[in-house]
């Protein structure tokens, strides 16, 4: 009942949402350039993992890019701009967290589903500072991705599949996916953080300190530092990311994750995606994608295509080797402030001594924003 009533309510704001394309953007300016601007995006999808042994399928609030809400209040003032932005997932069923034995409730709104509450002053020549609930500086570093597929298939495979168990053959231990592709990224934190002028053209420097402040009984502080570039040169648009994060999870339990990335995608519509990442102390990766953007195919918007790989080793446990490819299209619908997706991927898993069915799954929807 619960389900259905989620694919209803899914289908009545889609619907009420394409009605009222043509209303003006929900933004309020003042005489003295600043504004007040609300946002927001809704995006279900129909998720069905094969774990070789059964097959389970729901609707749910696909996590790549979460249905949300949020408020941007932005004031300058001379040279220097002061914002502050406030945003908040709906809190509906995630994909990440649907598997083999749990269904997470169509609707359950915690303080953790608070994605920022974040200060900013942005100034022409010394740099911009944050304060508050937000991206920590190596917070994206992992998947520079310029495909125009991230809404279905991107190295945050965890995102959409995550807690979805690996099944072992025989005499093993299932693996939730997360465990087997992991990515490293930096995430969100309540934190203090410095992004430095360009250094040299497209190039700064970012470093930040935070702590986990939304979940319960959690003693958890990250220190990053990034390399941060965005640049177009020539036929070819550029972005990429170098950081190092320490993250101590108290108790003198600490992590030490070093991650990159870099996407060009060039003016015919072609474009490369890589990235890497080596914890300390568990194992590491190399992630690759190959894409093609279109806007010639149908005139309602631009057609994004790709196909990704993802090689892990010893995620799980020491030897272990797990490999994962994605497909994916997305295809805009620009008067409707629209996205449909379709993505496909299969996952891979092998231990020392252990072996396990190979999975699937497969992942359509549509993101709507306003």
């Amino acid at each position: 009942m619960l389900d259905h009533l989620f694919r209803t309510s899914a289908l009545a704001i889609v619907v009420g949402g394409l009605a009222t394309t043509g209303a003006a953007e929900m933004k309020y300016e003042n005489d003295t350039g600043g504004h007040v601007r609300l946002y927001g995006q809704f995006n279900p999808a129909y998720l069905s993992f094969d774990d070789g042994l059964s097959n389970t399928s729901a609707v749910v609030d696909n996590q790549n890019s979460n249905s949300r809400v949020g408020l941007w209040v932005v004031q300058p003032y001379g040279d220097t701009t002061f914002s502050f932005n406030f945003e908040t997932s709906l809190g509906l069923k995630k994909s990440s967290l649907l598997s083999q034995n749990f269904t997470p409730d169509d609707i359950n709104w915690e303080r953790r589903e608070i994605r920022k509450v974040d200060f900013k002053l942005e100034t022409a020549s010394a740099g911009t500072f944050y304060l508050g609930q937000g991206s920590v500086s190596s917070d994206g570093a992992s998947h520079s991705d310029l495909s125009g597929t991230t809404l279905v298939v991107y190295n945050s495979i965890g995102d959409s599949t995550g807690s979805f168990f690996l099944q072992p053959v025989s005499g093993g231990t299932a693996r939730p996916v997360i465990q087997a592709f992991p990515n490293y990224d930096g995430g969100r934190r309540l934190r203090v953080r410095y992004d430095s002028p360009e250094i040299l053209p497209g190039l700064k420097l970012s470093a930040s300190y935070g702590e986990e402040v939304l979940i319960s009984a959690v003693d958890l502080t990250t220190s990053n530092a990034a390399l941060l570039y965005s640049r177009k040169v020539g036929a070819f648009q550029m972005k990429g990311a170098l950081a190092h994060s320490v993250i101590d999870l108290g108790l003198g339990a600490k992590r030490h994750d070093t991650i990159g990335s870099f996407s060009a995608l060039h003016e015919s519509g072609f474009n490369v995606s890589v990235s890497a990442g080596d914890r300390r102390e568990d194992g590491d990766y190399v992630y690759g994608k190959l894409g093609y953007l279109t806007d010639d195919w149908f005139n309602v918007g631009q057609t994004a295509l790709a196909i990704d790989y993802y090689d892990g080793s010893d995620q799980t446990v020491a030897g272990s080797e797990s490999a994962s490819v994605g497909v994916a299209v997305v295809q805009s619908f620009d008067d409707l402030n629209l996205e449909a997706y379709l993505g496909y991927r299969t996952y891979s898993l092998s231990e020392p001594g252990v072996t396990y069915h190979d999975a699937s799954s497969v992942m359509f929807g549509a993101r709507w924003k306003f």
